[in-house]
């Protein structure tokens, strides 16, 4: 019975934010003006600014910012126990992720949809503006290695998911032909399209497992299949960064934003059936090996609270679709609330659902979740988070009818899916990146689109092919969290300056600034000390602690210059 009011209570906190404090920061705070024009609308080029239907455009925000984010983050935050991780995941997401995700896509709209670390430039600094957009650059370029692996550890771990993963890309141009080109109506064709992708997830997991057992070798070279799939996703990228985003990635998230309606309906009626009991503990202090739970569970579970990539997805891509500014609250606010509440269907996953069913070792209910989260070290790897909400999920799945082995499937497709639009869109993302900041630096050939996404994608696939096993990101995945979250302060920063020049109220921005600052600081300064031990014990992590470095001193110059331009405006505005 936790389980179901857990997950009733989110809903009904969730849906009574969206209708207050989101009508309010929309309505007084932002002000939203459904009569002021658009960049889509002002700046429409067929490419990248193109004005879009709210539903069309809530489809490829969500999916955008979602990823596998709220998804391994609370499976991995919920060693300290679910109380702490459900806390943090419905206040912080009503009080401060979707206030950033709102803020950073109003922010834009006023920019011509720019990116918010390249409107730092014009409101606190030139210099502020290249510090913030190196930050992004990191950030993206971590991010784009870690998912490749992400999806190729997903299609390595369930194999059923290859097929209908990479043949919804063709059903996803078809679709965008058909809206786009032939005029016809989008809602009943994309539902066709989720029929045709759920045949497609039937096939993989009955008749059609594409599963790689060995190596493949070109002569002297041996490619291990993480990393044939990584070049597979790199070069895909590369075609989806370049084409109009009408072509693929406005129609894929279209559908992806069915799925994921589909996929937490079913959700719902698992936790409704079969009631999962709450075996995980309440409060968990101490776990064997784990960091204190302050500051890590802020910058542990990011997606489904607060994270600074959603800032870059608002401000990068859905700012330069949204075709009037009303719509702004339904994507901005709430595709932030709809992605909590998929975090809270995983805390109820891995913190229930996980039990229902015995473990290959005959484990079950407490004794299954405590074997699971033995340890900080058992629990951080990718398998131990993905696994446990697929084991779970599936588990709940089975309660409705639903086999455990196809629940899993569906699931690794779910996630597998969410992934690869993440990977979409931070391609692009990266590549407006690289762009402003060749403008911003004076290398012109940078502001190409083919030469700005090649960039983004050899720099990713360095990483991500370092070590020649497409494990690569994990070099730099220590930094990501607290830099990811370092990302959702500075974004906040630059809204706090946008709505002090503006002479309106700044505290519904400048406390979440403040609390991200405190516990990413604090996070980086703690990691900053095990990057120094590690180096001077061991010789060990030389470049996370020179990088951590660089990224500290970069905040306090940036938060520095941030400060004196709001105290600034402040007396210009008193002085009249």
């Amino acid at each position: 019975m936790g389980s179901i009011l857990l997950a009733v209570g989110a809903a009904v906190a969730y849906m009574v934010a969206y209708h207050t404090y989101g009508k309010f920061l929309a309505r007084k705070i932002f002000d939203l003006d459904p009569n002021r024009k658009t960049p889509a609308v002002e700046l429409n080029d067929g490419m990248d600014y193109v004005p879009t239907k709210k539903g069309i455009l809530f489809g490829h925000h969500y999916t955008s910012i979602a990823g596998t984010g709220p998804i391994v983050g609370p499976a991995i935050g919920i060693i300290w126990g679910w109380v702490p991780a459900f806390i943090w995941v419905t206040v912080g997401c009503i009080f401060m992720g979707a206030v950033h995700d709102l803020g950073a896509l109003a922010v834009s709209m006023r920019h011509q949809g720019r990116g918010i670390g390249d409107i730092a430039g014009d409101l606190i600094s030139a210099r502020v503006r290249i510090m913030f957009l190196c930050i992004i650059a990191l950030a993206l370029t971590i991010v784009l290695a870690i998912f490749c692996l992400v999806i190729a550890w997903l299609f390595d771990k369930y194999p059923g998911a290859v097929f209908p993963v990479w043949i919804q890309i063709p059903i996803a141009m078809a679709l965008g032909h058909m809206i786009y080109k032939s005029k016809l109506p989008a809602l009943p064709l994309s539902l066709v399209a989720l029929v045709v992708l759920g045949v497609a997830v039937y096939i993989g997991a009955e008749f059609w497992q594409i599963k790689l057992e060995a190596n493949i070798e070109i002569g002297s070279l041996v490619i291990v299949p993480k990393v044939f799939w990584s070049i597979l996703l790199l070069g895909y990228v590369f075609i989806a960064s370049v084409l109009p985003v009408t072509w693929l990635l406005q129609p894929r998230d279209y559908i992806n934003g069915h799925v994921l309606f589909v996929i937490m309906s079913l959700l719902a009626a698992g936790v409704l059936v079969s009631q999962p009991e709450i075996v995980a503990p309440a409060l968990n202090l101490n776990p064997k090996g784990a960091p204190p739970i302050l500051p890590f569970l802020f910058v542990t579970i990011a997606c489904g609270a607060i994270s600074g990539f959603h800032s870059l997805v608002a401000s990068g891509t859905t700012s330069k679709q949204i075709a009037n500014e009303n719509d702004a609250r339904a994507i901005g606010y709430g595709s932030m609330l709809m992605e909590g509440m998929l975090a809270v269907f995983v805390l109820v996953a891995v913190a229930g659902g996980i039990g229902l069913l015995a473990d290959k070792g005959g484990l079950v209910g407490a004794d299954r979740w405590a074997h699971h989260y033995a340890s900080w070290a058992a629990a951080e790897g990718l398998g131990a988070k993905v696994g446990a909400f697929v084991s779970g999920s599936a588990n709940m799945l089975d309660a409705i009818g639903v086999p455990v082995a196809f629940g899993m499937t569906i699931m690794g497709v779910f996630v597998a899916c969410f992934a690869g639009t993440t990977l979409d869109t931070a391609t692009r993302l990266q590549r407006y990146v690289i762009s402003e900041l060749g403008g911003g630096i004076g290398v012109k050939p940078l502001k190409n689109k083919y030469i700005a996404t090649s960039v983004a994608v050899i720099a990713a696939g360095a990483l991500a092919l370092w070590n020649g096993k497409g494990t690569g990101g994990l070099l730099l995945w220590p930094l990501f969290g607290a830099t990811n979250q370092l990302l959702a302060a500075l974004a906040f920063l630059v809204i706090t300056v946008y709505l002090a020049k503006k002479g309106r109220p700044i505290y519904y921005t400048l406390i979440p600034f403040g609390v991200m600052l405190v516990m990413t600081a604090w996070a980086i300064i703690y990691k900053l000390g095990d990057f120094y031990r590690d180096y001077t014990v061991d010789n060990k992590n030389l470049h996370l602690l020179i990088i951590t470095g660089i990224i500290v001193l970069l905040e306090i110059w940036m938060i520095i210059e941030s400060a004196a331009t709001i105290i600034k405006s402040r007396k210009q505005r008193a002085n009249g």
